[in-house]
């Protein structure tokens, strides 16, 4: 039983994700894969010094996240899209370090807690501490879901399932767009 809800809510997800994912694109001037940061302005600059200084919650007005986050990004963290599967940049990555919030920069998840979980998005069984993320219950799509959230910025993350890898069983579904990866210095 617990496969079957599983696998439906893996279908439900992917229909509707089909249906927004169309509309987002449409409305974004990025260029998916190959999209870069905002150049460089003295706006930009401030808000960046403001959230390298900031400690504890971020807040900032959505003109700031816009100006600070590509298209997609926004898109994602700030009014909880879903990027495609199988096409982000860390999905499939093996590079060790640790995964920041790509809004915020605050840790969120370790390399050695990332698996291949099969569903195109970048799995992990823990976060890297238990400050770092935050949930909340989803029903949006019809389904009951768990959200995960940045517990800093508040951004979109991903979701949870309860179909991970022992020793939690826990599976966070992370969008790669809502992840930096901050690679140690001494992998290769």
């Amino acid at each position: 039983m617990k496969t079957v809800k599983v696998l439906l809510t893996a279908v439900i997800v992917t229909i509707a994700y089909s249906t927004f994912i169309q509309s987002a694109e449409d409305n974004s001037n990025s260029t998916a894969k190959g999209e870069t940061m905002k150049a460089e302005d003295p706006l930009r600059a401030k808000i960046q010094e403001k959230l390298r200084t900031t400690k504890g919650k971020v807040a900032l007005t959505d003109a700031e996240w816009q100006l600070l986050l590509t298209p997609t990004q926004y898109y994602v963290c700030r009014e909880k899209g879903t990027e495609r599967a199988f096409t982000g940049d860390y999905y499939n990555s093996k590079k060790k370090g640790t995964y920041k919030c790509s809004a915020c920069g605050a840790k969120l998840f370790s390399s050695d807690t990332k698996f291949d979980s099969g569903t195109g998005w970048p799995s992990f069984w823990r976060p890297a501490n238990d400050a770092g993320v935050r949930t909340e219950e989803d029903s949006t799509l019809g389904v009951q879901r768990t959200e995960v959230l940045c517990s800093r910025c508040d951004s979109h993350l991903g979701h949870v399932f309860n179909d991970g890898p022992a020793p939690t069983h826990l599976r966070y579904c992370i969008n790669s767009v809502s992840l930096e990866l901050d690679e140690d210095k001494n992998s290769e």
